[in-house]
């Protein structure tokens, strides 16, 4: 079924928020990573994330003014991808809940004959590279010393509760959410059991968390960061460099 002129606006705008959302995210590490390799991977991550972004924000109209003069509740990006960093753990574990997620939408996407394919059959090997790095890092992490293994068990468990709704449909991606979501948990289940972690037991989906960012409502941190990332674009405006 071919998406509305709509609907497509809608999912652009999601996959483009949470692209960007991240990408920032990822960004304040740069000058705070824990060895100078990882300022390197980080950054290289980051930066993907926002080419991805601009492309799919620039198909539902200019990608400086949503990025950069939209209020808290006009942005549809996933809340997982606005968590703060955290220790390096968190920042892991968030990477590869997203990066294995993102991984299969943009497969699905790559597989069709829809307007984000072209994005998608690009994209899905940038991603590649990201869900290799997320998961490296959560075998290092979590069948390393006790201290590790501590704190990237915290931090999966921690955001745990927001990976129900990453498979929410977006309306204007026609895939099959449910066997998408199913191939999810096989594939962090895998990655999980092998570095010595266990599998989170919680609930992935609450009463405000389901659907939530999609919806336009964020947690707490998203406003902060959202100030931080739209302080310079809005004390000049029209300034160019």
């Amino acid at each position: 079924m071919t998406a509305t002129t709509t609907d497509a606006t809608a999912a652009a705008l999601a996959l483009g928020d949470d692209a960007l959302v991240l990408s920032h995210r990822l960004g304040e590490w740069a000058g705070h990573a824990p060895v100078l390799e990882e300022e390197v991977a980080l950054a290289n991550i980051a930066l993907d994330l926002l080419g991805q972004a601009r492309v799919l924000l620039s198909l539902a109209g200019d990608e400086d003014e949503l990025a950069y003069l939209r209020e808290e509740r006009a942005f549809r990006n996933l809340q997982l991808v606005e968590q703060p960093n955290g220790d390096f753990a968190h920042t892991i574990a968030r990477q590869l809940y997203f990066s294995v997620y993102q991984r299969l939408l943009y497969g699905g996407l790559a597989a069709g004959s829809g307007e984000f394919a072209p994005l998608a059959a690009k994209a899905v090997k940038e991603v590649a590279y990201h869900q290799d790095h997320a998961e490296q890092w959560t075998l290092r992490l979590g069948d390393g010393t006790e201290e590790s293994h501590r704190r990237m068990a915290r931090a999966c468990d921690a955001l745990w509760k927001f990976t129900g709704e990453m498979f929410q449909p977006v309306p204007g991606l026609g895939l099959d959410w449910p066997a998408l979501e199913a191939s999810w948990l096989e594939l962090v289940a895998d990655v999980l059991e092998r570095a010595t972690l266990t599998v989170p037991s919680g609930p992935r989906t609450g009463a405000w968390t389901a659907g939530a960012g999609r919806q336009g409502v964020h947690t707490e941190p998203f406003g902060r960061m959202l100030a931080e990332m739209q302080h310079l674009h809005r004390s000049h405006p029209g300034a160019s460099w």
